[in-house]
């Protein structure tokens, strides 16, 4: 037991003194003793917020949420023809794909549920023609943000394309 605790407390010395060593060869000109000692050094996250901070208003860049994950694009999708409720989304990304794709509500309310947090889809108020609608159900909506995004990803999916039939792999029989 005490070779353990000499063992440990001697790899814990040896940690610092090499931290020590590291800020002793790039410490800035005003040092660094305001900065914890700790045995990991961590990096400053610089991508999100060097895009975040060149828009004015403090908007998301639609890029931002790219790529999206299949159910989602497919949710965006059937949400830009209008308001849907859930079991009308399921619906008609089947159709939309024709049944090569089939969400399940576990998949569909938890993308929502994402959507909704990310701004990309708001919850409808008020139907149109109260006659059509059914008080038990949520409508769903795009907000401007979540077709944008549904734009972008759109775009990078046709580059995609467009770069698979410069490959011969799509719009090419086999012999």
């Amino acid at each position: 037991m005490r070779d353990e605790t000499q063992c440990c407390t001697s790899k814990l010395i040896s940690k610092r003194r090499l931290l020590g060593s590291y800020r002793a060869l790039h410490a800035p000109p005003g040092g660094l003793a305001h900065l914890p000692l700790s045995g990991v050094l961590y990096r400053q996250p610089i991508y999100r917020e060097a895009t975040m901070s060149r828009n004015p208003q403090k908007q998301p860049f639609p890029e931002s949420f790219l790529p999206l994950p299949p159910p989602t694009f497919h949710i965006l999708l059937a949400l830009a023809d209008g308001e849907l409720h859930g079991y009308a989304i399921m619906k008609g990304v089947t159709a939309r794909s024709e049944g090569t794709v089939r969400l399940g509500p576990g998949t569909l309310y938890g993308a929502l549920k994402r959507l909704l947090e990310d701004g990309l889809v708001e919850e409808a108020g008020e139907r149109a023609d109260p006659e059509q609608s059914d008080e038990r159900r949520r409508y769903y909506r795009l907000t401007s943000l979540g077709r944008s995004v549904a734009r972008a990803e759109a775009e990078r999916l046709d580059a995609l394309v467009r770069a698979a039939r410069r490959k011969k792999l799509l719009g090419v029989r086999p012999a």
